[in-house]
C-alpha cells in the first residue's frame, strides 16, 4: 500500500484491531483435534549409568546385595522398554520404528474424545465464551467466588484462561512435529529473561482486545491485571533478553525448536537501594505466588550425578561411573506462542529435587537437620540464578548447575530422538544445539559420555557425531570474560568427564603440532587445559574444538574475535569457520507491547501489521521524516510516553521531572567496561557547570533526566561503588535549589523487562558507551533506537551498524577507536599523564568527589583510583570527546526540535534489520539447516 497524505491525514489515537493485510484475523481461537497422549506411570526417559536401573521390590523377602549398590545396571539400547510420556502431548505408537499417527487413536472412543475436543474450541472474538473460561477458573482452579476476587485472583485466573488456550496449540505443534520429524534447534541458555507473559500471549494469540473486554465485564481494568504478574526471575541482562526474543521468533517463524534452562528459585537477586546508596541484595521469591505459566512436568525427570569413582572398561574407551552424589532433575515448561501462527514452542527448565528427600532414620534419632541435609543440598542447585562464585561453595554450586542443566537437557532430547528408531549416525541430520555463551560447554564431554558409555559407540564414532550436533555463539572480546574452571574442581565434581576432555585435548593439540611443529607458545595458547599453578578448563577453547560453527553477534565483535582472541583457531579451523550473525530483538514486544501508540500510528500508515512479521518493511516510513503531521503524531507519541515515565518516577521514587528535558538512559548491568562511570562524572561535570552559571546562561541551558538502571554482581565491589555514587549525586542534585529543573540523576533499583518497557518508550537518547571493542553487541541500543531514541555512543558493538543503518547524522559518536585502545591503554600504564594532563574536566569532578559534596570521599577511593591508574577503560581519555558529543546533543534538541523528530524518525523506522526474526532466520539458514514446520490452520 503506497503512504498518501489521506493515510496521515486519520492517523489513530489507539491502537488497531489487527489484522492480515487481506483483512482476515491473525490469529484463530480455535483448539485442534490433537489429543493428550495417554497418561502412564513414570519412567525414566532413559536407562543411564547413573540409575540404578531396577525397581526394588521391598518385602521381607528381598535381599540387598551390598556389593552392587552403585554398580550401573546397563540395559542394551534395542532392548530399553519404550518411554511412556503423560502430561506433554507427545504421543508415539508402539510399534517401532513408525511415529505416524494416521489412522490410529490412542485411547477410548476416538468420536467422544473429539466432540470434547470441540467443546473447547473459541472463537477470537468471543467475549463472553472468555469471560466464561476466567470465571470457571476463578471458581473451580482457585475456589473463588464472585465477591472475594480480588486483582491478583483474577489475574491468575486470566493466565490461566489464557494458558489453556496456549496449551492447545502447543498439542497441536508437538504432535505435528512428531509426525514430520523435522530436524529440530535446541537452544541451550542458563537465562531466560522472559519477562512478564500475559500481554505477550494475549498479543501473539490475537486476543488483547477481546480480553480487555471481558475482564472488563467481569469488573477489572485488564491494565490492572498485567501489573499483579511478577517478572519471571530466570535472567539478569542482555543475555537472557536475547534468548526469549529468539525463542519467540523461533515459534513465529514455525522452526522446530525448544529452549532450554534451568528453574530458579530466587533468581538473581532483588536489588534494594540502602540509604547510604548502597546496592542490597535480597531472595527474590519469584515464585512465592503460583506461576500460573508453567506446567510441572513431574513425570520428566532424569538422573543427574556428580563426585563419584570412574573405572575404565579394559580394551574398550568406555568407563563405569559411580558413587558419589545422585539426584534428579524434573522438568518445568513454559510455552512461548508465535504471532500469526499456531505454531508455539517451548522452554524446558529444570529443577533439582533429591532422590530421597527426607532420612527418617535420622529424624527418630533426633538429629532433624542431618534427616534432610541431603535434600536441602540438592535444592539448593537450582535455588538461585549465579551464586557468588567469590569462594570455592559457590564456584562448585555454578558448574553442578552447568551440568545437571546440560545433561538433564541432552537425555530429553536423546530420548526424542531415539523415537526416531534411527542409528546414532543420523544425530546431526535431526538435531543441532546451540551453546548460547560457554555456560553449556559441559554438554560437549556429556554427549561423548553418553554416546561411550551407555551407547558403546566408540571414541570416533562419538566425536564425529558430537562435533557435528554444537555450534557455539561468543558474547565477549575480553579475554578475562572467557569462562574457565579450576581443574580440580572439575576432577573433584565431573572425573568421567575430565578424562574425556583430556582425551579431546590430547588429540586436537597433536593436529596443531602437526601443522605448527616445535610452536610450544601456540600449543599453550589453543590447549584446553591451561597449565600454571592452579590449572584450569577453558571452556570457550572446548567450546570451539567441539562445534562446527561459532559466531560473534556484531559485525566488529565477530572480526575482533577473529583478529584477537580467537585467532589462532581462525588459522587452524579456516575462516569460514567461524561467522556472524548480529543480535535482534522482537518487534511485537518492544514496540507494539511497549508502544502500542506509536505501533498503531505505524500499521495505520502501513495499512496492515506486516511490519510485525517483516520488520524491515518499517524502511518504508522513512520518507515520513519530512511529513510535519506525521512528525506532530509522532512527537506527541513520545511526549505522552515521557509523561508516563515521568509519573512513575515521580510516585515511585518521589523525584519531580521536567517533561521538556532531554530523557537519556543507560539500562544496562553494571559493568567497568560499559562505563556507567564516564556518565555519572559527565553529569558531576554539568552539575558543576550550573552551579557556576549566572542567571542568564542558565536560561541557555538544555535541562537533562539521566536514568540509570541495572544490576552489580553481588562480588563486584567497583561496579557496587558506582551505583552508590549514582545514587548519592542524584541525592545532592535533585534537592539543591540552584539547579531548578535542569538536572535530574535518576537511579531505578530492581531493573527488568517490565520496568525496560516503561523506560524505553519513553527516551530520547540512549546512552551506549562502552570502551570501544569490549561490547559484544548489545541490544538496548536496538531497543532505544526501534523507539526513537537517538544514539549517543562509541564506536562499539552494535552501535556501529546502527549508524550505518540510521546514517552518522542520526547518532552522537565520539571515543577512541578499537584499533587504537590498545596504545592509549599502554601509554596509560606506562607513559601516564597526570589526570590534569589527560583531562581537565574530570579533575575537576574527582576533586569535587574527593571534596565530600556526595558523602564520605574516602569512599570512593577505589572507584577513582581505577582512573588515577592505568586507566584500562580509557575513561579519563574519552571524557573530553563524550561532553563535546552531550553539547551537539544539546544544540539540537534544544535549538531544532523539528530536526530532532525527523532524526528520531529516521532512527526508528531504519531499525528493521534488527529484528530477531532476521538474526533466527540467520542461524537457520547458515548455521542450523533447520526449516520451518508449520502447524496447518
Amino acid at each position: 500500500m503506497s503512504l498518501t497524505h489521506d493515510n496521515v491525514a486519520k492517523l489513530p489515537s489507539a491502537p488497531q484491531v489487527r489484522r492480515t493485510p487481506s483483512g482476515h484475523s491473525v490469529h484463530s481461537g480455535q483448539s485442534g483435534s490433537r489429543t493428550p497422549s495417554l497418561h502412564q506411570p513414570q519412567s525414566l526417559s532413559r536407562r543411564s549409568s547413573m540409575s540404578a536401573g531396577q525397581r526394588l521390590n521391598i518385602g521381607p523377602t528381598h535381599n540387598v546385595n551390598v556389593g552392587e549398590i552403585g554398580v550401573p545396571v546397563v540395559t542394551p539400547r534395542k532392548e530399553r522398554p519404550s518411554h511412556q510420556r503423560s502430561l506433554t502431548g507427545s504421543y508415539f505408537p508402539s510399534q517401532p520404528g513408525v511415529v505416524s499417527m494416521e489412522g490410529e487413536w490412542p485411547i477410548g472412543d476416538e468420536d467422544t474424545w473429539k466432540t470434547a475436543l470441540k467443546a473447547e474450541e473459541m472463537e477470537p472474538n468471543d467475549v463472553q465464551g472468555v469471560a466464561n473460561r476466567v470465571v470457571r477458573h476463578v471458581t473451580t482452579t482457585l475456589a473463588r467466588q464472585a465477591f472475594n476476587v480480588d486483582e491478583l485472583a483474577a489475574y491468575q485466573a486470566t493466565a490461566l484462561s489464557v494458558r489453556d488456550q496456549l496449551l492447545t496449540r502447543w498439542n497441536e505443534t508437538t504432535g505435528h512435529h512428531t509426525l514430520r520429524a523435522p530436524k529440530r534447534i535446541y537452544y541451550l541458555s542458563i537465562e531466560w529473561l522472559i519477562g512478564r507473559s500475559l500481554d505477550n500471549a494475549v498479543l501473539n494469540l490475537g486476543l488483547r482486545n477481546t480480553y480487555e473486554e471481558a475482564t472488563r465485564k467481569l469488573g477489572f481494568n485488564f491494565e490492572d491485571l498485567l501489573d499483579q504478574e511478577r517478572d519471571a526471575g530466570l535472567g539478569n541482562g542482555g543475555l537472557g533478553r536475547l534468548a526469549a526474543c529468539y525463542i519467540d521468533s523461533m515459534a513465529t517463524l514455525c522452526l522446530p525448536g525448544w529452549g532450554y534452562g534451568l528453574r530458579y528459585n530466587y533468581g538473581i537477586f532483588k536489588q534494594l537501594i540502602s540509604s547510604s546508596g548502597e546496592q542490597l541484595e535480597a531472595p527474590d521469591p519469584w515464585l512465592d505466588r503460583e506461576n500460573p505459566w508453567e506446567i510441572a512436568r513431574l513425570d520428566v525427570s532424569y538422573p543427574i550425578r556428580f563426585f563419584g569413582n570412574v573405572e575404565t572398561i579394559p580394551n574398550t574407551d568406555r568407563a563405569r561411573w559411580t558413587g558419589g552424589m545422585e539426584c534428579m532433575a524434573v522438568a518445568y515448561d513454559t510455552p512461548i506462542p508465535g504471532f500469526a501462527t499456531k505454531n508455539c514452542a517451548n522452554i524446558r527448565l529444570w529443577k533439582a529435587t533429591p532422590i530421597s528427600g527426607f532420612d527418617l532414620n535420622s529424624f527418630n534419632a533426633g538429629n532433624y537437620e542431618a534427616s534432610v541435609s541431603a535434600s536441602s543440598s540438592v535444592e539448593n542447585i537450582t535455588r538461585v540464578l549465579y551464586p557468588n562464585d567469590n569462594m570455592y561453595q559457590g564456584k562448585l554450586l555454578r558448574l553442578q548447575q552447568q551440568y545437571l542443566w546440560t545433561s538433564a537437557s541432552l537425555q530429553d532430547i536423546l530420548r526424542r530422538y531415539t523415537k526416531l528408531d534411527l542409528s546414532w549416525s543420523k544425530l546431526p541430520e535431526y538435531v543441532c544445539i546451540q551453546m548460547n555463551d560457554t555456560h553449556p560447554t559441559i554438554a560437549i564431554p556429556e554427549l561423548m559420555r553418553i554416546l561411550i558409555d551407555e551407547e558403546e559407540l566408540s571414541y570416533e564414532q562419538a566425536w564425529k557425531i558430537t562435533t557435528k550436533v554444537f555450534a557455539y555463539t561468543n558474547h565477549t572480546v575480553l579475554p578475562e570474560a572467557l569462562e574457565k574452571w579450576e581443574l580440580s574442581l572439575f576432577e573433584q565434581l565431573l572425573p568421567r568427564h575430565l578424562q574425556i576432555i583430556y582425551k579431546i585435548n590430547y588429540d586436537f593439540l597433536n593436529q596443531v603440532a602437526k601443522r605448527w611443529p616445535n610452536d610450544v607458545d601456540r600449543l599453550a595458547r589453543m590447549s584446553i587445559i591451561q597449565e600454571g599453578s592452579p590449572k584450569y578448563v577453558r571452556m570457550a577453547n572446548l567450546a570451539i574444538v567441539g562445534s562446527f560453527k561459532v559466531n560473534g553477534v556484531a559485525e566488529l565483535h565477530s572480526q575482533l574475535l577473529q583478529a584477537t582472541i580467537f585467532r589462532d583457531f581462525v588459522e587452524f579451523k579456516g575462516r569460514d569457520f567461524f561467522t556472524n550473525v548480529t543480535n535482534g530483538i522482537t518487534p511485537r514486544r518492544w514496540l507494539l507491547q511497549c508502544n502500542p501508540e506509536l505501533a498503531a500510528l505505524v500499521t495505520h500508515t502501513l495499512g496492515s501489521e506486516e511490519w510485525l512479521l517483516n520488520a524491515k518493511l518499517l524502511t518504508n516510513l522513512l520518507p515520513m521524516g519530512d511529513n510535519a503531521e506525521f512528525r506532530g503524531a509522532f512527537k506527541a507519541i513520545k511526549q505522552s510516553n515521557k509523561g508516563r515515565l515521568a509519573d512513575v518516577l515521580e510516585s515511585e521514587l518521589g523525584i519531580d521531572i521536567n517533561v521538556n528535558s532531554i530523557f537519556a538512559c543507560q539500562i544496562k548491568r553494571l559493568h567497568e567496561y560499559k562505563r556507567q562511570t564516564i556518565t555519572i562524572f559527565s553529569m558531576i561535570y554539568r552539575y558543576l557547570k550550573i552551579k557556576t552559571a549566572t542567571r542568564e546562561e542558565k536560561k541557555k541551558m538544555q535541562p537533562w533526566t539521566m536514568i540509570f538502571a541495572g544490576k552489580a554482581a553481588p562480588g563486584y565491589y567497583i561496579a557496587k561503588l558506582v551505583i552508590r555514587l549514582i545514587v548519592n549525586v542524584g541525592k545532592v542534585v535533585n534537592n539543591d535549589p540552584d539547579v531548578g529543573d535542569l538536572l535530574r540523576i535518576c537511579f531505578i533499583p530492581d531493573y527488568s523487562v517490565s520496568i525496560a518497557e516503561v523506560l524505553v518508550p519513553a527516551a530520547d537518547v540512549s546512552v551506549q558507551v562502552s570502551t570501544a571493542g569490549t561490547e559484544a553487541s548489545g541490544t538496548s541500543n536496538m531497543k532505544l533506537a526501534l523507539n526513537g531514541a537517538l544514539l549517543l555512543g562509541t564506536v562499539d558493538g552494535a552501535n556501529v551498524e546502527i549508524a550505518e543503518d540510521a546514517g552518522e547524522d542520526q547518532c552522537f559518536m565520539f571515543g577512541h577507536l578499537a584499533d587504537q585502545v590498545a596504545q592509549v591503554r599502554f601509554n596509560n600504564s606506562y607513559n601516564a599523564l597526570p589526570l590534569e594532563q589527560r583531562s581537565p574536566e574530570l579533575a575537576e569532578v574527582f576533586k569535587m568527589i574527593e571534596s565530600g559534596t556526595f558523602g564520605d570521599g574516602h569512599i570512593y577511593e577505589a572507584l577513582l583510583k581505577t582512573v588515577y591508574e592505568h586507566d584500562y577503560y580509557l575513561v579519563s581519555n574519552d571524557f573530553g570527546s563524550y561532553l563535546e558529543a552531550q553539547r551537539l546533543v544539546d544544540d539540537l534538541f534544544k535549538n531544532d526540535p523539528e530536526e530532532w523528530t525527523k532524526k528520531a524518525i529516521l532512527t526508528a523506522f531504519a531499525m528493521g534489520d534488527f529484528s530477531s526474526d532476521r538474526s533466527v532466520q540467520d542461524y537457520a539458514d547458515g548455521i542450523w539447516s533447520v526449516e520451518p514446520c508449520r502447524v496447518p490452520e
